[in-house]
């Protein structure tokens, strides 16, 4: 019985992974002249009024760790990993040892599990409340930032309710009624009657629903309404000069969110550390973990000055199955592994800072992270089912 376990189990992983890629690059080795930060105490627990949830897609340890030593040097921490509680979350979907990004971000968004490409509904395709929505309904104000389109597996999860992931343009749709605050990210062509499939103006919709629609940085900085529609590109963005950068976009957001003396609910994704992952970039990925690293220290510095604030860090799985192979013979250089170009099942970080953060600590499912945070938002019921 046991081997048949094994096998069976076996089984289940091959059959999601593609072909093994076995990618060897290697980065360099920052000094450690950069002022290393401290690593923040843990605080006295209180009630929470705000939640920031950060979503490093794709980002594992060995994604951490690489972007230390190529950014801040074996002895430097990067802002992350000053966050003074650490866990690992099991990832799984229900159908699935390795998940993606839809089911991954609807156990943190919903509480359960469900198949891969499922966004927002259970595994019969019933909708869950998520905890942006239940946040709306007790008052809370709330927002969206990625650095994919807005109308990703990620950010979707938190919003809308449909059968796969890949139904972008209902997505978009399903955001109108949603009563988010503020979405910021790419995928203009999914609200452009130019591009829908049903010519459907939804920029004039969101327009004429009280949204400032926002296309570059300058938009961004210059804004002036408590509704926000930022769309920086046609899709994913492209690290363009006109585009903003994830400081740009979290500080703009708590800017506005933290108006509402009741609170806010707020996600950011690391979007294209996963895409680093499945391409074996490993540049691509050092700059995304810079810039996702630098929306965590946003985060934490608001958290400081606030004190109701909690920030939960984690991924929805690691991808690439990278790893660090070895140092070369100059000592200024490390090999980076790759074994797929798909997402692995194993387990990821979960970070925390703030009141209650040691509710984060240990080994957890995906589940458990946002059964934690609709508590402790006080959010009850979770999970709900849309009957």
């Amino acid at each position: 019985m046991r081997i048949l376990i094994s096998l069976f189990i076996i089984g289940l992983v091959s059959a999601c992974q593609q072909p093994e890629t076995n990618v060897t690059e290697s980065i360099a080795i920052a000094d450690n002249q950069q002022q290393i930060p401290e690593h923040l105490p843990l605080v006295e627990d209180r009630d929470i009024k705000n939640v920031i949830f950060l979503i490093g897609d794709g980002t594992g340890l060995a994604q951490i760790a690489s972007g230390q030593l190529a950014l801040v040097g074996p002895d430097g921490l990067l802002h992350m990993q000053t966050m003074p509680v650490t866990g690992f979350v099991k990832t799984h979907s229900s159908d699935n040892l390795i998940t993606d990004s839809a089911s991954g971000a609807t156990a943190y968004s919903c509480g359960l599990k469900t198949y891969n490409g499922a966004i927002g509904v259970n595994p019969e395709q019933i909708p869950c409340k998520t905890i942006l929505e239940l946040a709306e309904e007790q008052g809370l104000s709330t927002g969206l930032v990625s650095t994919s389109s807005i109308t990703h597996a990620t950010p979707a999860s938190f919003a809308t309710h449909v059968e796969q992931r890949s139904m972008e343009d209902e997505i978009a749709y399903d955001f109108l009624d949603s009563g988010v605050e503020v979405f910021l990210g790419g995928g203009f062509e999914y609200f452009s009657e130019q591009h829908r499939a049903d010519s459907l103006d939804l920029i004039g919709e969101f327009e004429d629903a009280g949204y400032q629609i926002l296309r570059t940085k300058d938009d961004l900085q210059n804004s002036t309404s408590n509704q926000l529609l930022g769309l920086f590109a046609d899709d994913g963005l492209e690290r363009a000069d006109t585009e903003p950068n994830s400081v740009a976009m979290i500080e703009k957001a708590l800017s506005i969110l933290s108006k509402n003396e009741d609170g806010f609910f707020l996600m950011l994704e690391g979007s294209q550390i996963d895409w680093a992952g499945h391409g074996n970039q490993v540049q691509y990925l050092l700059n995304e973990i810079k810039d996702f690293d630098a929306a965590v220290k946003a985060s934490l510095d608001f958290a400081q000055e606030d004190g109701e604030t909690l920030v939960v860090l984690t991924a929805d799985h690691e991808t690439g199955g990278m790893t660090l192979q070895r140092q070369l013979a100059e000592g200024d250089s490390l090999e980076i592994f790759w074994t797929t170009g798909y997402h692995t099942g194993t387990p990821v970080p979960l970070m925390a800072y703030g009141p209650h953060a040691t509710e984060f600590m240990g080994w957890r499912d995906n589940t458990y992270v946002g059964h934690k945070i609709a508590e402790l938002l006080g959010l009850n019921g979770f999970p709900i089912l849309i009957q």
